[in-house]
This record gives structure tokens, C-alpha cells and sequence, in this order.
């Protein structure tokens, strides 16, 4: 049985299941510097500017407010110092935050992205073929890690008990050669 969002059958469905149409609408993370974040997510990989302000009152404290979207969203990521202005990057090993995907509609745009960040000096820590998607892992600024992906078809996708459905390397000097 396919669904809306790829063929696979869940391991275990839930007793009361949520609407399958449901989607991620917007990740809010904090920041320890609204320029650094929005150099990263805005110069280097090209989301708009929705809205940002200094010193916007938040929770227990003032502070800046960064949105970002692709396409006229409202915002697809949004970024604030309420809790967080001049903190370090969140240390490995702690709970929180693993990553955050970022689908591209074609591999042409996830290659041009990524060429666009290698000339930054911005290295990929890894770079995968899971199967049903291509993925090139950078961090952020604030240390956050960021999973540039793009989907195959999900007819191509492998099924789940495959040995092809795998995390083989990518060759990203491969990926890029399409930019």
C-alpha cells in the first residue's frame, strides 16, 4: 500500500493515527547570533528573509528574532536569541536536536546548494545514498545539523528489508559535477 508520503507500511500502526496528510510546517531553533545564522541560512543556502527584529521581547528576556522561508511560506525555519544570545554551539552527545532536513526538489538544486557551500569552506561531515534519498550533512553555526536531501521517486525507493536500502557513500565531487 503506498501512502501520500512514499510506499512503505509503518512497523506498527498507531491505536489512533494522526492525519496522514500532516507535514512539518516550521522548525524554531535558538541561536547565539541572528547575523551568523542568517549568513548561513540566507547568503549561503538561499532561504528569503520573512521577517526579523532586534530585541523582541520572548520568554524571560529580550532578544532577536530571525524568519526564513523558500517559496512565500510564512517560515520554514525560525531562529531567536531569547535564551540562547552569545551562547556556545550545543556540545555533542546531549539530547535535543539531531538534525534538520532540507528537500530539494531536484539533485541538480541539492548539488548546486552544496557547491555553493564547499566554496564557502563550508565541508559536508558526510554524504550518503539512503536509498530513497541522496543526503549531505553540514553543521551550522550554532551547531546544529543540517541534512540537505533530495527524494527519489518513491517507486525507486528500495523496500525497507533490502540490502539496498543502505547509507552507501556518496561521491559529492559526482554531485556537484551536475551544478
Amino acid at each position: 500500500m503506498s501512502g501520500p508520503q512514499g510506499p512503505f507500511e509503518p512497523a506498527r500502526r498507531a491505536p489512533h493515527p494522526i492525519d496522514p496528510q500532516v507535514r512539518i510546517g516550521h522548525v524554531h531553533l535558538r541561536t547565539a547570533d541572528i547575523d551568523r545564522v542568517r549568513a548561513f541560512y540566507v547568503d549561503l543556502l538561499g532561504f528569503d528573509v520573512v521577517y526579523e527584529a532586534r530585541d523582541v521581547p520572548g520568554r524571560g528576556t529580550n532578544g532577536d528574532v530571525l524568519f526564513v522561508s523558500a517559496g512565500g511560506y510564512h517560515h520554514h525555519l525560525g531562529f531567536n536569541t531569547w535564551l540562547s544570545r552569545d551562547g556556545g554551539p550545543q556540545e555533542r552527545g546531549r539530547t535535543g536536536l539531531h538534525h534538520i532536513a532540507l528537500n530539494f526538489s531536484s539533485q541538480p538544486e541539492l548539488a548546486r546548494v552544496v557547491k555553493r557551500l564547499l566554496d564557502a569552506g563550508v565541508e559536508p561531515y558526510q554524504a550518503l545514498d539512503h536509498g530513497t534519498h541522496l543526503a549531505v550533512y553540514v553543521t551550522d553555526p550554532d551547531g546544529n545539523d543540517v541534512e540537505l536531501a533530495w527524494d527519489r521517486a518513491p517507486q525507486q525507493w528500495p523496500p525497507y528489508d533490502s540490502s539496498e536500502f543502505i547509507d552507501a557513500p556518496m561521491d559529492v565531487d559526482a554531485l556537484i559535477a551536475q551544478a
